[in-house]
């Protein structure tokens, strides 16, 4: 079983199943990658590089999305 902290909680994956890149990581939450913000171990990943960002097991990965509204 495979771990990454996302958001402070522990996602698990099985074996084989956990996202290579944090671009794979939004597209199994559903997240638009236009629409957010993400840091892995406390340092800012640009928004370019999120289809090249490796994901390792027990990385924290914070992601803030922008809603829009008022």
């Amino acid at each position: 079983m495979a771990i990454l902290k996302i958001n402070g909680r522990e996602k698990q994956f099985e074996d084989g199943k956990m996202p290579s890149t944090l671009m794979e990581l939004l597209d199994h939450m559903g997240i638009h990658h236009a629409t957010v913000v993400a840091e892995i171990n406390g340092k800012v990943i640009e928004r370019k590089t999120f289809s090249e960002t490796a994901l390792d097991e027990g990385q924290a990965i914070e992601l803030v999305r922008f809603v829009g509204g008022g």
